[in-house]
């Protein structure tokens, strides 16, 4: 009794990875390292087909390998590109000063940003680069909150710095 290819290739596409690797390796007589569904659904799904309706004739075959021998196949790798002019590069490239101003909501290094939570007092000392908190340095203030939090929680309006010209 032949093989139903629709029925079988439904069933392929509710089995999970894993069993689509047993399946391969059980269709194709060899395994397969591939997780990804979708080439195991195509690839089983194709030799299920093959299998069942049968393969390419001899014909088909011959034909697709006279194509594959005209084809201009690639066997060097293209040449790397080559580096710009000095003058060119020079022309083209642009500077730009970085930004040098910090965030005006903060203030100035040394302050120290003092915070009632939960019945505890939270003090920040704030760096040129960074914040220190219980003897950590923190790249930001959102990361200091969630260090007292627990949880993601937006830095500025923790330590109530969210207008322009607060006092902590």
């Amino acid at each position: 009794m032949g093989v139903n290819v629709a029925k079988e290739v439904a069933a392929l596409q509710r089995m999970t990875p894993k069993v689509l690797a047993r399946r391969f390796a059980e269709v194709f007589g060899e395994p397969t390292n591939a997780r990804n569904r979708v080439w195991l659904v195509r690839r089983i799904a194709w030799r299920l087909q093959a299998l069942a309706e049968g393969d390419l004739s001899d014909r088909a075959r011959n034909r697709a390998n006279e194509l594959a021998c005209d084809a201009d196949l690639r066997l060097n790798p293209p040449a790397a590109p080559r580096a710009p002019e000095p003058a060119a590069a020079a022309e083209r490239t642009r500077t730009k000063e970085p930004a040098a101003e910090a965030d005006s909501r903060l203030p100035a290094p040394g302050t120290v940003l003092t915070r009632a939570y939960k019945g505890a007092t939270v003090q920040v000392k704030v760096l040129a680069r960074g914040f220190e908190y219980a003897g950590t340095v923190y790249g930001s203030l959102s990361a200091v909150a969630k260090a007292v939090t627990g949880s993601h929680c937006n830095g500025f309006l923790f330590f109530r710095l969210h207008t322009k010209g607060s006092a902590a």
